[in-house]
């Protein structure tokens, strides 16, 4: 392997948008960092579970004490959850629709839901992953994602996934279903293995998105004859010694260190922060510019919450106020 210039960028970025997740816990005002590229654009956390999506899904949709801890129930509102990856969707579905449950809730209603929601100009799905859909006989994309979960369900995946042996083998499951490329099925293995129902280490797995294999692409000058996930794993087992040479005291989750899953995040946002920073630096995306601008959420910031398994404390005082006020969305129904 051959490192070019952008790899030590990598590290002052995961550096820096770390301590600006803690500035931001314990002062939502800001301002937050001295980076003008980090303060204008939105960039993920260092940590995927540290990401407002993330928790939201580990304490309100897996962990929520009154909720079911049954492995049907927790696929069932993780799937759910995740396929539209927005929580303002999930919010409404349960307005509307009560609390979400696979013994409760029809999946017709749910869709009835969505068509209204849309019909009222209003998005569903995140952008954050490109979500093609399962053809699997209906007209509308979420009634094709409503008929891959109970396929799911009918096939008893829930109660095989909590059999598994490894993180892969839980990606190789998913994999298997229409619809569900290599990337997105291994973003649901993580989310999954977040739950009570798993208890993978993170470090045993990672799968390359397309925004890492662009900053992977600009990181290293040669990769020799490595994949895009041995890189991954090798960086991840650098990490210490990285933030040591370069002088960074980064703070991790407690004693938790990045995982590859996070390692995989940062060459994906160091693929866009290298667009302004090191903007003569081809990666293979062709992108030259970063579009979504950072905006503040009208959301309370609370405590983090993360899988009671890692044991994760941060000695905080975290603030609750929101960072901004914003007015409400007007939601149909």
């Amino acid at each position: 392997m051959e490192f070019s210039p952008i790899m030590d960028t990598y590290w002052r970025f995961a550096h820096e948008r770390q301590q600006v997740y803690f500035k931001r816990l314990q002062d939502p005002i800001g301002p937050w960092t001295d980076d003008p590229i980090i303060d204008r654009y939105r960039f993920t956390n260092a940590y995927r579970a540290a990401d407002r999506v993330s928790q939201y899904l580990i304490r309100h949709v897996q962990y929520d004490p009154a909720r079911s801890q049954s492995v049907e129930e927790v696929f069932f509102r993780t799937l759910v959850f995740k396929i539209f990856n927005k929580i303002e969707t999930w919010e409404y579905l349960e307005r509307v629709a009560g609390p979400l449950s696979w013994a409760h809730t029809s999946l017709s209603d749910i869709s009835d839901a969505l068509d209204r929601m849309m019909a009222a100009g209003h998005t569903i799905y995140s952008a954050a992953y490109i979500m093609p859909a399962p053809k699997l006989g209906f007209v509308r994309k979420h009634a094709n994602h409503l008929a891959l979960i109970k396929l799911m369900m009918d096939d008893r995946l829930p109660a095989t996934i909590a059999k598994a042996t490894s993180l892969r083998h839980v990606f190789d499951l998913l994999v298997s279903y229409p619809g569900l490329g290599r990337f997105l099925a291994f973003q649901y293995a993580i989310d999954l293995n977040y739950s009570s129902m798993l208890d993978f280490d993170e470090s045993d797995f990672v799968i390359a998105g397309p925004g890492a294999l662009d900053g992977i692409a600009k990181c290293f000058a040669d990769t020799g004859r490595l994949s895009a996930e041995d890189i991954i794993h090798e960086v991840a087992g650098r990490q210490a010694a990285a933030f040591k040479r370069l002088k960074l005291d980064f703070e991790g989750l407690g004693n938790r260190p990045l995982q590859p899953i996070d390692c995989q995040n940062l060459f994906c946002e160091i693929s866009k922060y290298a667009r302004v920073a090191h903007p003569t630096v081809a990666g293979v995306s062709g992108r030259t510019r970063i579009k979504q601008q950072y905006r503040p959420s009208s959301r309370a910031t609370e405590e983090p919450f993360f899988p009671p398994r890692w044991h994760v404390k941060l000695e905080l005082a975290v603030s609750t106020a929101p960072v901004s006020r914003q007015l409400s969305l007007s939601w149909p129904g």
